[in-house]
């Protein structure tokens, strides 16, 4: 099964797949949080969804309250602190888990992709970023601290909107 045909939920609670929240463009996978050192790179994942979506990409945010509790709200919550703060257009899932015997499939694929290092394995913080081809293959790695409009990211964005 590819990894775009797993099913996952918006933060409305409306059942989908994560193809069909990226409608079959590239797209920005991120687990993200509203009470981490790393939320304000919220506003770097809005950039690159304002600068690249007229281009076919798309920037999509998973919530996770795996590390430290750091996104601890209900989905009504989240969508608020997200649309509020940060202006977030982009769209986001349901909570899920990223990691440990609970993990989500979709990071059953993601979590076995190489990053720059060529260390694979278990997310290690939020706003671990995975660049994923509009076919579903998972492109590049980016850990935490990698902030969204970095060039590698940008670059690895461009090269596949070409």
């Amino acid at each position: 099964m590819s990894i775009l045909e797993a099913p996952i939920a918006r933060l409305d609670g409306t059942a989908t797949t994560l193809g069909e929240i990226t409608g079959g463009r590239p797209a920005l996978l991120v687990n993200v949080a509203s009470k981490c050192g790393l939320t304000p790179q919220y506003s770097g994942l809005e950039e690159l969804q304002e600068r690249f979506a007229d281009r076919g990409f798309t920037v999509v945010g998973l919530p996770c309250n795996q590390f430290m509790g750091q996104e601890p709200g209900s989905a009504e919550e989240i969508q608020e602190f997200c649309s509020s703060t940060y202006g977030v257009t982009f769209p986001m899932t349901e909570k899920i888990e990223v990691n440990g015997d609970d993990r989500h499939e979709i990071y059953d694929e993601l979590a076995g992709t190489p990053d720059e290092q060529g260390e694979a394995g278990d997310v290690q913080w939020n706003f671990e970023k995975f660049l994923l081809a509009a076919d579903g293959t998972v492109i590049s790695r980016f850990r935490p601290k990698v902030e969204p409009t970095d060039e590698r990211i940008v670059d690895a964005i461009e090269a596949m909107l070409d």
